[in-house]
């Protein structure tokens, strides 16, 4: 519901002034951020002022609901588009019908004013000007002159004086509003600015993505190619064998052109991180099994050191609800580091359940060496890419590490690295582990079978479960529970209310998931989407867990 506060008619200067001043004191008490609260009192006063100069009047009425700023302009003709076009650089939204102009801010939703506090703080800023003074004023003589004839000199003498003061105050409020239209001219500018900047940094991170994505793909197949050759050339034909000198040769091209092709393949991997393009197959993964895998995997790496691979599974869980693909690459990059960074001593990798929080229990593996060790003051820079640290030149790219925590952070979990000088390293990866307790799901869709195949799903995850045919309904059922809901799951297509405009309505503190058949990005509103096409068990719960996480964690 819509609560107006103030309303405000302006004619002249001094009420462009005083909108200003009622849209920054009403963006305050909204609790908006200092610069939102510029943009709304830039924006209604340069529609104040447009409307001014152009010789019209408009009434400006102040208000907010649950989730926005809202304020109305109505007009006294056509409204003007210098103003128009400047509030929409600076307000969230602006909708233009007939002579009323609707412009909204998004407010912080936790945010809960005390409505006759907003009213009397703005109606302590409403506008009590010397010419208003003034008018009064010269209505009282008038009335004087009426009931005292005998005082027409004295009343003539005070109102050239008043006149006199009029025009000082006119003059002030010239300068005034001259100052604040540069001053507007200079916010529009500057947000203009900032809004192209951002724009160019965008596509400049898109176009690097792409960069990545496109020279390492076509340096793979030539690279695959000289490998191959040279391994043709180092063996022994019926022509005979290459000399000691050139094999040597061979093998130097051999060994560039692998550490070329590990280049290539982590700025591939990184480029589809970046991009989003890294597509996740959660399933029920066997630690176990997997960790039998990278220890047979890594220990040819160690061959020739006084290394022990130590790998205990005492405290580790028999199966993970993750990625398996992701979750090897990143343990296979750990465990590579710590040998090829270990010249004697051990490298151990072990796990454990960590105790319930608010977020939920965690997976907790460890990667721990007794190598050369890194100075404390380097280990935020080790996972920027490309950085490898000074003096120490064992070969790699600088793009593992930082591959490894955005991998870690897209299965919901996180990377986390201590070191010391001839102490060793240990890399902690904390991911979320165990069934997430959803509490009350609502389910919304117009498809009452597919409604029973996510039921089927969410028996074991929910307490209890409330169906929806659309929009309209889900925001009944959420009204007669008491706002007892935990999560929402709805499609997108559906006839009435559907789910974006649901997603509108929903308290802010209720996390949503669309699950649709249309492939569409990921509404802003949205905690995550799916498609339908593609549901499993196990790729919902893990969904659900992630979104459950991060609302925990707010």
């Amino acid at each position: 519901m819509i609560s107006e506060v103030a309303r405000l008619d302006v004619r002249d200067l001094s009420g462009v002034y005083a909108a200003r001043q009622l849209g920054r004191t009403l963006a305050g008490s909204l609790d908006l951020e200092p610069q939102d609260q510029i943009r709304v009192a830039t924006a209604v006063s340069e529609i104040g002022r447009s409307a001014v100069t152009a010789g019209r009047g408009a009434v400006l009425a102040f208000a907010f609901d649950d989730f926005e700023l809202v304020l109305t302009a109505t007009f006294e003709g056509e409204p003007p588009n210098e103003g128009i076009a400047a509030a929409s650089r600076l307000m969230d939204k602006v909708v233009t019908d007939g002579k009323i102009v609707w412009m909204t801010k998004r407010r912080p939703p936790d945010v809960q004013p005390d409505l006759p506090v907003v009213k009397e703080q703005l109606a302590a800023v409403l506008p009590h000007s010397a010419t208003d003074e003034l008018r009064r004023q010269n209505q009282d003589l008038i009335s004087a002159l009426d009931d005292l004839k005998r005082q027409q000199e004295q009343l003539i003498a005070l109102n050239s004086e008043l006149a006199e003061t009029n025009r000082g105050v006119m003059a002030l409020y010239g300068e005034l509003s001259e100052e604040l239209e540069q001053t507007n001219r200079g916010v529009v500018a500057l947000y203009a600015e900032l809004d192209e900047k951002s724009d160019r940094l965008r596509a400049a991170s898109e176009s690097k993505d792409r960069f990545w994505a496109n020279v390492s793909h076509e340096l793979r197949t030539p690279l695959n190619s000289i490998i191959g050759l040279t391994k043709l050339l180092a063996e022994p034909t019926a022509e005979g064998a290459l000399d000691a000198e050139r094999l040597y040769q061979v093998d130097l091209i051999k060994n560039s052109g692998t550490v070329l092709l590990t280049l290539v393949n982590d700025l591939l991997d990184v480029a589809k991180a970046e991009s989003g393009q890294l597509h996740l197959d959660p399933a029920r993964v066997n630690l176990h099994a997997l960790f039998g895998r990278l220890s047979a995997l890594v220990r040819p790496m160690a061959e020739g050191k006084p290394i022990a691979i130590i790998v205990t599974e005492d405290g580790a869980p028999d199966t993970i609800l993750t990625d398996e693909v992701a979750l090897t690459s990143i343990l296979r990059n750990l465990l590579s580091n710590a040998i090829k960074y270990t010249d004697r001593g051990e490298v151990r990798l072990s796990a454990h359940v960590t105790t319930p929080d608010k977020a939920g229990p965690s997976l907790v593996i460890t990667v721990e060496d007794t190598g050369i060790g890194i100075p404390a003051s380097l280990h935020a820079h080790v996972f920027e890419e490309f950085y490898q640290v000074p003096g120490i030149r064992r070969g790699g790219t600088g793009l593992g590490l930082p591959y490894a925590r955005r991998l870690a952070r897209i299965l919901g979990g996180n990377l986390q690295l201590t070191s010391a000088p001839g102490s060793g390293t240990t890399v902690v990866l904390a991911l979320p582990h165990g069934t997430p307790a959803a509490g009350t799901v609502l389910v919304v869709d117009d498809d009452a079978s597919f409604r029973q195949v996510l039921k089927g799903m969410l028996a074991p995850l929910a307490d209890r479960l409330i169906e929806a045919e659309d929009g309209h309904q889900a925001l009944a059922l959420l009204a007669a529970s008491a706002n007892t809901v935990d999560l929402v799951l709805a499609d997108m297509r559906m006839p009435g209310l559907d789910g974006i405009a649901l997603l509108a309505k929903l308290p802010a503190s209720v996390p949503a998931i669309i699950i649709t058949g249309a492939d569409v990005p990921t509404p802003p509103r949205a905690a995550a989407l799916l498609r339908k096409d593609e549901l499993t068990p196990e790729r919902l719960e893990f969904t659900i867990r992630g979104v459950l996480r991060e609302a925990a964690a707010r």
